[in-house]
């Protein structure tokens, strides 16, 4: 196998052809890919932010205009893609399937289209699946640095402390192990960065600088999606920090309230609130004295606080600190840093 570690992940649970493809590809345009599409009787393609590409049977990229010459999913790279996935026993995973995707190691997701059957009003199962999307983890790693100073509350650091993540030379002074964490919402655009800024942060806080004497925080991680931690059976594949217990697949609402009744954490992480259920767990999260960070889908704040139960929280000054995420320097890009309760800006991109 080519192209390095997570293709090694990703090309056992490929279909023989469409593994042939993908060793071949461009080590370069490998590295910036976020979905690899299957569409039965339809173009091999890859995705990533701001592009796409179609292949032809070499792993070699078509043009657009030349999209006939391009490779096409067969029914039988789908079937086997799905045998593979599944451990040729679609039924053990119908559980997961009701879902929408499958979670390979690593982290991996694989997202599922075909003919849903309902029941109750609510999806049952999947069958006659014809797309398959190949959702590529990538772990970014010091993602968080840049704003993990600023969601330090400074009335909790003794005098003369500064905290910076960059630069480990920089000792913390003598003085409180744990700082208190101002409650957090990041928001961008859908595939804006949030879940990965959000993973490292959950990785930073839970493991801590212990050779600068902060401790790591006890960290509750409800991951609805299998996006944050990306669990196989159970254990999560992308680091989220040693001192982190992620309950998978598990709503919001209810993940919390479990967490927060079973683990004793001092922070809770989730991903994408906005439901009625999501904020109401928050406010009793928030009440009983445990941190939240969290994300959201917003492009700005005037957009958040058009969502009537974001606009709930906006309005009880639930979030200290807001992030905001966009495009001005490629995705993930952080525009800003608000304090929301003060109605200040307390850092720009252009700073």
């Amino acid at each position: 196998m080519k192209n390095g570690p997570v293709t090694e992940q990703l090309q056992p649970f490929m279909a023989p052809r469409i593994r042939s493809i993908v060793a071949n590809l461009d080590p370069g345009l490998w590295e910036k890919v976020e979905e690899i599409r299957l569409r039965e009787n339809r173009p091999l393609l890859l995705n990533w932010a701001g592009g796409e590409a179609f292949l032809d049977g070499k792993g070699k990229v078509v043009a657009p205009v030349e999209e006939s010459r391009s490779y096409q999913v067969s029914r039988e790279d789908v079937e086997r893609t799905l045998q593979l996935i599944s451990k040729c026993s679609l039924y053990a995973f119908e559980e997961e399937m009701r879902r929408g995707y499958l979670t390979i190691p690593g982290g991996h997701r694989i997202g599922l289209c075909g003919k849903a059957v309902i029941e109750a009003g609510k999806v049952k199962l999947l069958h006659n699946i014809s797309s398959l999307n190949f959702r590529v983890a990538r772990q970014v790693e010091g993602a968080a640095l840049k704003v993990l100073p600023y969601l330090f509350s400074r009335a909790s650091l003794s005098k003369g402390n500064k905290l910076s993540f960059k630069d480990d030379r920089k000792s913390i002074k003598p003085g409180r192990a744990k700082p208190a964490i101002y409650h957090t919402l990041i928001i961008s655009p859908p595939q804006g960065g949030k879940t990965t800024l959000l993973r490292d942060l959950c990785r930073c806080l839970s493991d801590g600088k212990p050779e600068r004497g902060m401790e790591g925080f006890k960290i509750g991680l409800v991951d609805e999606r299998s996006e944050i931690a990306g669990c196989y059976e159970g254990i999560p594949q992308l680091n989220v920090g040693i001192r982190t217990d992620v309950l998978d697949c598990a709503p919001k609402a209810e993940g919390m309230m479990m967490l927060l009744r079973a683990m004793s954490p001092e922070i809770i992480v989730t991903d994408e609130i906005g439901r009625d259920e999501d904020v109401d767990s928050i406010e009793e999260v928030v009440n009983a004295g445990t941190t939240v960070i969290a994300s959201a889908h917003a492009s700005s704040l005037e957009e958040l606080g058009r969502r009537p139960s974001l606009r709930r929280l906006l309005d009880q000054e639930f979030f200290q600190r807001i992030i905001i995420l966009g495009w001005t320097r490629g995705v993930g890009t952080i525009e800003k840093i608000i304090d929301p309760v003060q109605e200040k800006v307390v850092w720009k991109s252009n700073e």
